[in-house]
């Protein structure tokens, strides 16, 4: 499979990893990533080099266990988990698609390229493959193609002992072109051929089956569990070099096979050649959309953008910060056409679509950005990582409930550890949810996510922290952003800005001198310190509040912001947030409380849940005059 994709049919250029218009190849069985390291290596990417080939899985190498985009130059995805591969490579295969749309004229198709996949039977066993390539055949994908290398053995073993499906079946099912290679092992051209016929039809995505035995020519070892994720070991290495008639030591590549490989630098620069040429043409007849291919590619972001952010004053009407959060996407949706994503079928709950926007991304329509995922969390943000790994310029965001991070989460882990930008919109952040009970009420979810390193985490207070924290998510494009929004109405503040969000937590109302008592709040939540500050004020207390939409940007301020803000003397503190208190205590100290979470949620109207947890003006004030003394 890896020869003849490689050597065959692979548009790249082992000279320019980045070039845009290469094919996209990726290796979704991840664990078997020596295969890449090996086509990369042979194809004469300059990172990895046959030193890094002997250096695999050790400290410092570009030979990790698994591909790793930032690690390996020609990575193309970060293949973690099984499924998380082909998922990706719906997203490429939709931005790939999208851009065509977009850009392409009649004289001049300047995206134009392939996503390739090698997946495993671990893959097509996850769940979350089954919800990409469903939406993959809904969306005819024509340019995606999948070759699963069907060798029936996973750790456990044969792979009947738990999976005997006709995977071919389901996959015609979703929609898709499909194709059994009898002898992976041996027959080049019958895997040429059947790529061939794969990209003969344009739309439907493609999978080819190919059978192959695993750890051909390992006469002990072949064909079992145990040649599946361990060494061969060197005296059955010895042997199958013997079976395979292989005359080589290990790490000696023969000149001949480099030259056959190495052919792929004078294709990949005469293809980047000729493609610079037609971009060249249409830079001439299309200056206007020629200046903004060109800029999405650069990565830059209009100018003046966010100058299309709201702003509001203490008179404006109080919203859900859901609310507000539709509000920037119809701003920004004009002035940022990179801006793509979609909801997984709570649109009208999310409010994900951007207002004056019809249609959305269809099979018949791909100049849209509106994605409808359906009911697939697990498959949406893995897609939206896909997008964002195209490396074009689009933004991707997609909204369903917070609760229903948990589905997402091992894809937002591959965001934060591969720098992407992806932006998650989850709304219904609190117990403030009500009446659909403990299942739907995110207590522990947010502390959750804080936890994750390089994940951006915003619970905003009112519009213009919203505004804010679209302005920092949109401007990050190597961190992902969660943006906490409320069900719930608050007011807006009359202290709040878009540029205090920067900040990550500020001042929002303070006193006359050092303050006695500290208390922060978040989301919904901020209100009710201002209000509680107001009456300690009246009784002649010195209160300051700290709003804190985002700790992690808060936590990269000068050592000398954040004593300003949370002054090291004042111990008395308390936080207040609908949410478990995990992660809070390094500002509530020894000295301080809060008002949060302890246990699940219960079912009843928002109000009456925030009321009976104690989300009041009333005990914040309470557990402040007791904290004060």
């Amino acid at each position: 499979m890896g020869y003849a994709l490689w050597d065959k049919f692979l548009s790249h250029n082992p000279k320019n990893p980045k070039w845009f218009n290469r094919d996209r190849f990726v290796l979704s069985a991840g664990h078997g990533c020596m295969l890449l390291y090996a086509l990369l290596h042979l194809t004469g990417y300059e990172s990895v080099s046959i030193e890094d080939i002997k250096q695999f899985r050790q400290w410092g190498s570009r030979t990790p266990g698994h591909p790793e985009t930032f690690e390996t130059a020609g990575v193309e995805v970060t293949a973690g988990p099984l499924g998380a591969g082909i998922s990706n490579a719906v997203g490429l295969a939709i931005a790939e698609a999208h851009l065509a749309a977009k850009f392409n004229k009649p004289d001049a198709n300047i995206v134009d390229h392939y996503t390739y996949v090698v997946m495993g039977d671990g893959c097509n066993q996850e769940g979350i493959s089954s919800e990409a390539c469903s939406l993959a055949g809904h969306l005819k994908l024509g340019k995606l193609i999948a070759l699963y290398d069907d060798n029936q053995i996973t750790i456990d073993g044969r792979t009947d002992v738990s999976f005997t499906e006709d995977v071919l079946k389901r996959y015609e099912a979703y929609g898709w072109h499909v194709q059994h290679v009898k002898d992976g092992n041996n027959d080049v051209d019958a895997i040429s051929k059947a790529i061939v016929a794969a990209k003969a039809v344009k739309d439907k995505p493609s999978i080819i089956k190919i059978s192959t035995t695993i750890g051909y020519g390992s006469p002990n070892k072949s064909d079992t569990a145990g040649v599946h994720g361990a060494p061969l070991g060197e005296d059955e290495a010895k042997l199958t070099r013997e079976e395979l008639g292989w005359e080589y030591a290990p790490f000696e590549i023969p000149q001949e096979v480099y030259n056959q490989y190495r052919q792929a630098i004078d294709r990949g620069t005469n293809l980047e050649s000729e493609w610079n040429k037609l971009l060249e043409k249409y830079r001439g007849k299309y200056p206007t959309e020629g200046k903004e291919f060109e800029r999405m590619l650069r990565g830059e972001l209009p100018q003046d953008w966010a100058k299309k952010l709201p702003a509001y004053t203490p008179d404006d009407k109080g919203l859900a910060t859901r609310k507000h959060s539709q509000i920037c996407l119809g701003e920004l949706g004009p002035a940022l056409s990179e801006l793509i994503g979609g909801s997984a079928d709570l649109t009208h709950s999310n409010y994900t679509d951007i207002k004056g926007e019809t249609g959305s991304f269809q099979a018949e329509t791909p100049e849209k950005r509106y994605l409808h995922f359906g009911v697939r969390e697990h498959a949406m943000a893995a897609i939206l990582n896909g997008i964002a790994y195209h490396d074009s310029g689009l933004i991707p965001y997609g909204g369903t409930f917070l609760v229903f991070a948990d589905y997402m989460r091992g894809s937002m882990r591959l965001s934060a550890l591969s720098e992407l930008g992806v932006i998650y919109v989850l709304t219904h952040d609190s117990i403030g949810v009500g009446e659909d009970g403990p299942t739907h009420q995110p207590i522990e979810t947010i502390p959750s996510l804080r936890a994750m390193p390089n994940m951006l985490v915003f619970r905003p207070g009112d519009g213009n922290e919203t505004s804010g924290a679209y302005k920092l998510a949109i401007e990050n494009r190597k961190r992902p952003s969660s943006l906490c929004l409320s069900r719930q109405g608050m007011p807006n503040q009359a202290n709040s800005s878009i540029e205090k969000v920067a900040k990550g937590g500020y001042t929002i109302e303070d006193c006359d001198g050092i303050p006695d008592l500290i208390l922060i709040g978040t989301g919904s939540e901020l209100n009710l310190c201002v209000e509680a500050q107001k009456q300690l004020k009246s009784a002649g207390h010195k209160v300051r509040v700290v709003s804190m939409p985002c700790v992690e940007i808060f936590e990269e301020q000068s050592q000398a912001y954040k004593e300003e803000v949370l002054p090291p003397s004042v111990r008395k503190r308390i936080v207040v947030e609908a949410a478990e208190s995990f992660g809070w205590h390094k500002y509530i100290g020894l000295d301080g409380d809060s008002v949060t979470m302890q246990r699940f949620g219960a079912s009843a109207p928002g109000g009456t849940c925030m009321e009976k947890f104690g989300f009041t003006v009333e005990n914040v004030v309470a557990k402040s005059k007791k904290l004060l003394g």
